[in-house]
């Protein structure tokens, strides 16, 4: 098993971490209410803006212009040349809590996931035990779609926690369902809508929770895991080809370096809001690892 070493410490909460159109690892730090890059190579650190909100996912349009998700206030904004956050779109009539992660396609195209209930409101009533059980049944979550003039639609519904979401091939969206134990798979049609749902890996005989996700050259795709200090890299069927252990629970990943074989994983003591956003202790982490990402 590969054994990362820290990279960055002293962030909240780092999420949805992305490979930059100009080389460098983008990333959300939830409490901290901000958007980082940073340069893998030197340790060049930069904020690039502020999102009250508290951001989530990010991905960029094809003209180079950075979107983030904003989770309290259910939205989607967009980073202008000028240092201006607009916002992009609404997703208030979909997401049924907080919006989340986020996948942009080439064409500017981006699906969003949210919680669909108050998660953290519910692991303290049931406890994760009861939660992930196999007969348990949380309120299922819409994917959002929101094309590159800010329209929303859904495209998928009753999802358990939609989280990370890779492209495949140009043609196959998978979404992590958290509370399924599962990655799921969709067709994409030519107007960007979903099709064809089907489970692209069962997660559940090896207890591993899916959070954020990314996909290497091969089409494996590597999976943080919210309860455990490691990630899974997963191919079709649900085997698991390789592991890296981390210091603490993983909750995102993404591969990114000059040669895109350097595996970030954002780790955090928890995810409750009551241990992480008081305290300074979550951090980047990082190991290399033999296949390249993509997208």
């Amino acid at each position: 098993m590969l054994h990362t070493e820290v990279l960055l410490d002293g962030l909240y909460f780092g999420e949805g971490p992305r490979h930059g159109p100009d080389g460098r690892l983008y990333l959300s730090d939830f409490y901290a209410h901000e958007v980082l890059a940073l340069d893998l190579a030197t340790g060049a650190r930069e904020r690039i803006c502020q999102v009250p909100g508290q951001p989530s996912g990010l991905g960029w349009l094809p003209d180079g212009r950075l979107l983030v998700v904003s989770m309290l206030d259910r939205a989607v904004w967009r980073l202008e040349s000028d240092g201006r956050l607009v916002r992009h779109a609404d997703l208030s009539t979909v997401a049924t809590f907080h919006a989340n992660d986020m996948l942009v396609d080439p064409r500017g195209r981006a699906y969003i996931g949210n919680f669909g209930f108050d998660l953290h409101a519910r692991l303290a009533e049931q406890g994760t035990e009861a939660l992930l059980a196999p007969d348990a049944d949380p309120p299922g979550a819409a994917l959002a779609l929101v094309r590159p003039d800010g329209e929303v639609r859904v495209v998928a519904e009753n999802l358990k926690f939609p989280n990370g979401t890779v492209l495949l091939g140009g043609t196959t969206l998978v979404v992590a369902e958290s509370l399924g134990l599962r990655l799921t798979a969709f067709d994409i049609a030519a107007d960007g809508t979903l099709h064809g749902q089907r489970v692209w890996a069962d997660l559940r005989p090896q207890s591993i929770v899916p959070d954020g996700t990314c996909v290497d050259a091969d089409g494996g795709i590597w999976v943080a895991t919210a309860l455990q200090n490691r990630a899974y890299r997963v191919t079709e069927g649900g085997t698991v080809t390789d592991a890296v252990e981390t210091s603490q629970p993983c909750f995102a990943v993404a591969l990114s370096g000059a040669d895109r074989r350097t595996l970030v994983c954002c780790t955090a003591p928890s995810s409750m809001p009551g241990e992480v956003a008081v305290e300074r202790l979550g951090r980047l982490e990082a190991v290399q690892v033999a296949v390249p990402g993509t997208g």
